[in-house]
C-alpha cells in the first residue's frame, strides 16, 4: 500500500510542481511507514523522480495522451489507485489538476481537499492545513473517506530532495466514456520565457501602464528578474495583453514566492487570486489603492519614474554580484 503521487508533465519533462507533489507524497509516505509510486504520462525523464522520494514510476506511454484530458488521465489514476492499492493520492493544484481532481474524486468515492499547504496534521485521523475563504483564513479539514485525494498549493510546500532508488513501467492507459467528448482544438504555449504556473518571481502590470506600447519596461524587469509576466483583467480585455496573462480570481491563480503589481489598484477578484504568493510588492502613484493594504512592501510614485530606475539598480547588482 503506497502514496500515489500525479507528477505533471510537458513534452516529456516533469514541471516544477511534479517535484514539489512528490515531496509532499514522500512526507506522507514517512508519517505512514510506506513508499511512494508515481503516475506519470509520456515523460522521459522518470528516474528524476527518485531525487524527492519516488521508489517507483509507472509511466503511462500512449501516444493519444500526450496532451492533457481530465476524463482519460482520471481513468488512468484511478486504475494506478487500485492496482497499488494507494489509499492516499496526491496532486499539484495547477489548473489541469483542479479540473481533474473532481473526476478522480467521483471515480474512486475519495474525499478530496484542495489547496494544502503543509505536510498532514495526522494521519490518524488524516487532517490537513490548507488556505480557505480565498486564501484569507487557514481550515484544517479531516478526510474520513477510505481513499484521500490532496491538492498541494503551489509554492506551498516546496520540492525536496530524498534520493531513493526507483524503478520504471511502462503501462498502457485506460479508455473512458469522457475521452471523446473533450477535444483540444487549439493550444497556446508562451515560449521563450517563464510560465505563470510555474515562475517564481511574477511581474504583473494594470491599466496604469496607459497603453500597451509601454509594456517594453515591464517585460525588461521581468527579464532582468527572470520572472514571468503578467496583467490584470481591464488590460486583457483591452487587447493589451493576451489572455493568458490574465491572473487573479477570474484568471490564472498565482502562488509565487514575490509577485510585483505594478499600476494595479487592487480589485477584490484580482487580490483573492494572488493572495497565495509569499510576498508581494506594489507599485502605484494613487496612496489609497486597496493593494497597498494587501502588500508586504508598496511604493508610492510612477511607475514610469520607478520601473526604470529599478531595473538599473537590480543590473547594476547582478553586474557587482555575478
Amino acid at each position: 500500500m503506497s502514496v500515489l503521487v500525479y507528477t505533471e508533465s510537458e513534452k516529456g519533462k516533469f514541471k516544477k510542481n511534479a517535484f514539489e507533489a512528490a515531496s509532499y507524497a514522500s512526507a506522507v509516505a514517512k508519517m505512514m511507514d510506506t513508499t511512494v509510486t508515481a503516475i506519470a504520462f509520456n515523460s522521459t525523464d522518470n528516474e528524476s523522480l527518485g531525487e524527492y522520494g519516488v521508489s517507483k514510476v509507472m509511466n503511462v506511454a500512449d501516444d493519444s495522451l500526450t496532451t492533457f484530458n481530465a476524463g482519460a488521465y482520471a481513468a488512468s489514476i484511478a486504475e494506478a489507485v487500485k492496482s497499488t492499492d494507494a489509499k492516499v493520492v496526491i496532486l499539484s493544484s495547477s489548473t489541469d489538476t483542479k479540473y481533474l481532481a473532481p473526476l478522480l474524486s467521483a471515480k474512486l468515492s475519495a474525499g478530496y481537499a484542495p489547496n494544502v499547504v503543509q505536510a498532514p496534521d495526522s494521519t490518524s485521523p488524516f487532517t490537513v492545513k490548507r488556505t480557505a475563504f480565498s486564501n484569507k483564513g487557514f481550515a484544517h479539514t479531516q478526510i474520513d473517506t477510505d481513499i484521500k485525494i490532496v491538492g498541494v498549493s503551489n509554492n506551498a510546500f516546496g520540492a525536496h530532495e530524498n534520493k531513493v532508488d526507483v524503478s520504471v513501467e511502462d503501462i498502457s492507459g485506460t479508455a473512458d466514456s469522457a475521452t471523446n467528448d473533450t477535444k483540444s482544438v487549439e493550444i497556446d504555449k508562451v515560449v521563450g520565457k517563464a510560465t505563470i504556473a510555474d515562475a517564481d518571481i511574477v511581474v504583473s502590470a494594470g491599466r496604469g501602464m496607459k497603453g500597451p506600447e509601454n509594456w517594453g519596461m515591464i517585460e525588461e524587469l521581468a527579464d532582468v528578474l527572470g520572472a514571468a509576466t503578467a496583467c490584470s483583467k481591464p488590460v486583457s480585455d483591452l487587447g493589451w495583453r493576451p489572455h493568458g496573462e490574465h491572473v487573479g480570481q477570474t484568471g490564472k491563480p498565482v502562488a509565487s514566492n514575490l509577485y510585483i503589481a505594478i499600476g494595479i489598484s487592487g480589485a477584490i477578484q484580482h487580490l483573492a487570486g494572488v493572495s497565495a504568493s509569499k510576498t508581494k510588492v506594489v507599485i502605484n502613484n494613487d496612496p489609497e489603492a486597496p493593494f497597498f493594504k494587501a502588500a508586504d512592501y508598496g511604493i508610492v510614485g510612477d511607475a514610469f519614474e520607478v520601473v526604470p530606475q529599478l531595473i538599473e539598480k537590480l543590473k547594476d547588482f547582478k553586474a557587482q554580484n555575478g
